[in-house]
């Protein structure tokens, strides 16, 4: 297999989720925790169904939490570097449904501070603005505005900082340089930078002044945050381990690695024109053979195929219609350019759909809003 990277800040290349387990140390979601999970929401979101959320750490601590009448909450978050992507939706739109099933608050960080100190081409202006938009992204999710607390670093320092320096009088250089690579070159914002990550994890235990469970749900790609930092902090300073569950990544619209905003020609962002959202598709990296002759006798793969990818992550809920689609192109019946016209078709629905529910969310924008 090609190489591939993983970090916070990086994902390229052809990706081995099983190798990601076993270096990460974390387990997979199993039929049990599955049914567990059932138990309580009467149902099972299809990204679970699916193994789009595949990985956890502490799931089963969490359910136990719960059913001894200890309510957790949600935590993740957006570094706004850019327009949002159908990436970037995936583990929120998994999120709303943990909040709506388990009646949980969610915390959402926005880290201005770190894409403003990562990124030596963007403006804090450029990260003020994408802020706003990325925001809007989130409300219209239809997250509850009751229990949804939005904050950017930069808005809500004055309460995040007395958690992180307690954070960061733990961490050493060494460790953070092993843990995310820095380097004598990094600027020193990025190098504090993990201590404000970690801090939401313990924000609501502070704020209600009470030791209140906490479930990360969010690409793998985040997972050094938690394993090298907040799970080893958390003891010392007399909170439980934040718990994680962790998705796949969107795929890349073109070939190896996932979505990124810093490469338009690999994602569908939220903003995208419908037209534009479906000359991407339409241009995406395909699992269908060379040849109509060949296809039709040796059919597609699914699994390599942007488009289905698509449909089976983020766009097709229903699994029949799903498998159907499946089973039509391994066999050769439906070729690939029929695929994408179906999951162009798909995406174009659900973007017009999520548009209009975001230019609704200026209206509610401040609901949302936590500011110190």
């Amino acid at each position: 297999m090609a190489e591939y990277s993983v970090t916070p800040w990086e994902v390229k290349g052809d990706l081995d989720y099983d190798k990601l387990v076993r270096d990460f140390g974390t387990s997979y979601i199993d039929d049990e925790l599955r049914t567990r999970i059932k138990n309580h929401t009467g149902e099972l979101h299809f990204m679970l169904r699916r193994n789009v959320f595949f990985s956890h750490r502490d799931l089963g601590w969490i359910l136990d939490r719960f059913e001894h009448g200890e309510n957790f909450f949600l935590y993740t978050g957006r570094g706004p570097s850019g327009n949002t992507h159908l990436g970037h939706l995936l583990p929120w739109i998994f999120t709303q449904y943990l909040q709506e099933k388990f009646g949980a608050e969610l915390y959402f960080q926005i880290t201005d501070d770190e894409k403003f100190l990562h990124d030596r081409k963007l403006s804090r202006k450029q990260v003020t603005e994408f802020t706003h938009e990325n925001i809007l992204d989130i409300i219209a999710l239809g997250f509850d505005p009751k229990k949804t607390f939005v904050f950017s670093d930069t808005d809500y320092i004055k309460t995040l900082y007395p958690i992180s320096i307690d954070i960061a009088k733990h961490i050493t250089f060494s460790t953070a340089k092993s843990v995310f690579g820095f380097k004598n070159s990094s600027n020193i914002g990025m190098i504090f930078f993990p201590a404000l990550q970690a801090a939401t994890c313990f924000l609501p235990s502070i704020l209600q002044k009470k030791n209140i469970p906490c479930l990360i749900p969010a690409a793998i790609d985040q997972d050094d945050y938690w394993r090298g930092i907040a799970r080893d902090i958390a003891p010392k300073l007399g909170y439980y381990k934040p718990a994680q569950i962790h998705s796949k990544f969107l795929p890349s619209l073109q070939k190896g690695g996932k979505m990124s905003a810093s490469s338009p020609e690999t994602a569908i962002f939220t903003t995208d024109e419908l037209e534009i959202a479906e000359k991407k598709i339409k241009n995406a990296f395909t699992g269908g053979r060379d040849t109509l002759k060949e296809h039709r006798k040796y059919g597609g793969n699914p699994d390599i195929d942007s488009a289905f990818q698509y449909l089976k992550m983020l766009i097709e809920e229903d699994d029949k219609k799903l498998s159907e689609i499946e089973q039509e192109y391994r066999s050769g019946n439906l070729l690939s350019g029929e695929l994408k016209e179906i999951a162009a078709e798909k995406v174009k629905t659900f973007l017009k759909e999520h548009q209009r529910k975001r230019m609704q969310a200026e209206k509610i924008f401040d609901k949302f809003i936590l500011r110190d």
